[in-house]
């Protein structure tokens, strides 16, 4: 165990140091970190709208509680639609503001250079159904007549003219977590053009008599003004030449295969390993991995919600297209695997507490358990330790591998809806896994048993600590 520690060491610990400090990672780490105030906004409007609306629809539907709070259910509608909706656009200010404040050049125009190059690909016009407005319906044949697509609505009370197309329009498929990756793409592309332009200054230099704010200003017009239209002319080469949008393309050659491949148990039991093993090498495993939980998995979660809401303004409810939702987003990682924090050391707390002999890790764990309700578990990685210790490392790297398998089963078998909201991290395990899955006690139950389940495994190696305390002493 030594030889093979001293060689992660020596071989894997830099590589993995340098991957958790290289800029472009790092700025998608901050990127998603930056719009995480309109994300919790919008997660917050949405889990009202599950206690006011959908919940009492389901259990208490003489109640009328949705009838009363209809006003609140209006207005956390609108502040989804600001927030959620809208989430590409604020990940491409936030992703190219810390990029080229990695590049050491001004952050704000870069920030405004990845938005306005992300809006640049966007499509402006769109195709739909629209109801004629004061039109008899004994038209219907007058307006055929005339070379136009019409026909009556549902209710055979008005007319529809199909097929209407119009300018101006922003597509609401991309600006919300389904253009995420176009964002970042996009973002990545202009913003390094930004960049570099400034650094070798292609810039309008003004005289040192003018303010530093408007001198900024004006040294980020020439850089900003190419990179933007290096995204005006790829979006137009990609209509003309490949018959579609950048974003569709992104999104069939890239996002689908990627979404597709991260739905896969060997695929998040692989991500959950690497994310134990980094932290038993004082590596903070989710920070190192962030590009790919974060920036692959967090688009999953949004789009569930974005589902889950869209399917509720049409009147259905979550069992209506729990089909449609991804099995596996980051939040899963949270309400079923890291409950206390990565490794489940809850359990582990659990498990000293009542098995362990040793006053040392007792102490450690009655100063550590407060927290760990709350997710946070440095003090008992660092503390205990877990890093580097060789009695922990067989369930530190074991036990959140048989979690993940029990809650994708349960996931994926319907026993439990798909994790669709957004919590906040410090939320206590299993609370965590009922408020993620739109107030689903099966969940939580999931996450309680997980919860015993991690407490059994790690009981067998708080009892090989306390025999390695007697020999110690």
């Amino acid at each position: 165990m030594e030889k093979f520690t001293a060689w992660m060491e020596k071989h894997f610990v830099p590589i993995a140091a340098k991957i958790g400090s290289q800029k472009h990672l790092v700025a998608i780490r901050d990127g998603f970190i930056g719009i995480m105030p309109i994300t919790m906004a919008g997660a917050v409007a949405t889990l009202l709208n599950v206690f006011f609306r959908d919940l009492p629809n389901n259990y208490l539907p003489d109640w009328h509680i949705a009838e009363t709070f209809q006003w609140l259910i209006g207005i956390n509608g609108n502040v989804w639609w600001g927030t959620l909706a809208m989430l590409a656009i604020a990940f491409a200010f936030s992703f190219g503001y810390h990029l080229a404040k990695a590049y050491d050049v001004n952050p704000l125009a870069g920030g405004l250079v990845a938005l306005a190059s992300f809006v640049t690909i966007l499509a402006q016009s769109a195709t739909f159904n629209y109801q004629l407005p004061d039109v008899a319906v004994d038209a219907l044949n007058t307006l055929k007549s005339a070379g136009l697509d019409v026909a009556l609505n549902d209710t055979k009370d008005a007319i529809l003219l199909n097929n209407a197309t119009g300018w101006g329009f922003l597509p609401y498929a991309w600006t919300n977590s389904g253009g995420l990756f176009s964002a970042l793409i996009i973002g990545l592309v202009s913003v390094i053009i930004y960049a570099k332009l400034m650094i070798k200054k292609v810039t309008i230099k003004l005289p040192e008599q003018v303010p530093p704010a408007v001198s900024k200003a004006f040294a980020a017009i020439i850089p900003g003004t190419i990179a933007i239209y290096t995204a005006g002319i790829i979006q137009f080469l990609c209509t003309e030449f490949l018959g579609n949008g950048l974003p569709e393309l992104i999104n069939q050659y890239l996002q689908i295969p990627f979404q597709n491949l991260s739905q896969g148990l060997g695929a998040i039991i692989i991500l959950v390993f690497a994310v134990q093993v980094f932290w038993f090498f004082g590596l903070h495993g989710p920070n190192v991995l962030a590009p790919i939980l974060d920036g692959g998995y967090i688009p999953l979660l949004n789009d569930n919600t974005n589902i889950y809401n869209t399917a509720m303004a049409a009147g259905k409810s979550l069992n209506d297209v729990v089909d449609q939702m991804f099995v596996w987003t980051r939040g899963s990682f949270d309400a079923f695997v890291w409950m206390g924090g990565s490794g489940c050391t809850i359990a582990l707390l659990i498990a000293i507490m009542i098995f362990s002999k040793r006053d040392d890790a007792r102490a450690v764990a009655k100063l550590s358990l407060p927290m760990g309700c709350f997710n946070i578990n440095e003090p008992v990685i660092f503390g205990l330790p877990i890093v580097l210790n060789p009695i922990y490392f067989i369930p530190w790297l074991i036990t959140p591998v048989i979690l993940a398998t029990i809650a994708y089963l349960a996931t994926a078998s319907g026993l439990i809806p798909p994790v669709f909201i957004t919590v906040p991290w410090v939320v206590p395990p299993v609370i965590y896994a009922i408020l993620a899955t739109g107030g689903s006690l099966m969940a939580g139950v999931i996450a309680a048993i997980n919860l015993v389940v991690a407490v059994l495994c790690w009981i067998p190696f708080v009892i090989v600590a306390n025999r390695m305390n007697n020999v110690e002493e």
